[in-house]
């Protein structure tokens, strides 16, 4: 299933072939076939080229065919994305049910996911060709999907289905502050707010215990270490000394 095809049939614009093999990379698919497109050169068309925005790759290796039967050549499993015909066709499911049942077989299946023009959708002929209908789980007054939007919704589906991908962090693991950086900003603070009245030495009350609860909590940094730090210094050097009494 790693290898899926997208089949799009009879295309009519030339974006949205572009913004189907977008949303194809992103997931980690690229296996596209066109059926019959409304243009021949839809592949290297100027707004198809844009909107793939950097999965020009997957336009460069994709096929046109001029039949559904030729793009569902090799393939075992076709899902439509269409209405189930009235008098008979293939039964209709939900895509992540689905895909996980597949993805559960012992010999996963090569899969095809067929979608139709943007126009008019699949004919009931191009369905009977599928072995279940993919129905995506919308608002039940409004379930209109754009063709890239669509391709997006099923592709995500399909790869949580075959594990999904790991978050990758854009930052590293912040270093935590050990026990004696922690302590030495109790120690700074306790006498920072001493100078500034704040705190009073005679009768400290339970301030500098539950200041260290509130740290160990925060979980500081190093480097949180050294703004508090800078911040009691600041604090220090802004005391007004006690007058006489």
């Amino acid at each position: 299933m790693e290898s899926t095809r997208f089949v799009l049939i009879n295309t009519s614009h030339a974006g949205n072939v572009g913004a189907a093999a977008r949303a194809m990379k992103v997931m980690g698919f690229g296996d596209l076939v066109l059926v019959a497109p409304r243009f021949a050169d839809v592949l290297c068309h100027e707004e198809a080229v844009a909107m793939a925005s950097g999965a020009a790759d997957i336009l460069a290796r994709a096929r046109v065919v001029p039949t559904l039967a030729e793009a569902l050549d090799d393939v075992d499993f076709a899902c439509a994305t269409a209405m189930t015909p009235r008098d008979f066709g293939p039964p209709t499911r939900e895509p992540r049910a689905l895909f996980a049942e597949l993805a559960a077989r012992e010999a996963a299946p090569r899969l095809a996911l067929v979608f139709g023009s943007e126009r008019y959708g699949m004919s009931n002929e191009d369905v009977y060709r599928c072995h279940a209908v993919l129905s995506i789980p919308t608002h039940p007054d409004y379930g209109s999907l754009n063709l890239a939007q669509a391709v997006q919704l099923l592709a995500y589906d399909l790869r949580q289905a075959l594990g999904g991908f790991g978050v990758q962090a854009r930052t590293p693991d912040p270093e935590l502050a050990d026990a004696r950086a922690v302590q030495g900003l109790l120690d700074h603070l306790q006498a920072a707010l001493t100078d500034i009245g704040y705190l009073d030495p005679a009768a400290p009350k339970k301030l500098m215990p539950r200041l260290n609860q509130l740290f160990n909590r925060a979980g500081l940094t190093n480097e949180e270490v050294h703004i508090l730090r800078g911040i009691a210094r600041q604090m220090q050097k802004t005391a007004v000394p006690a007058g006489p009494r």
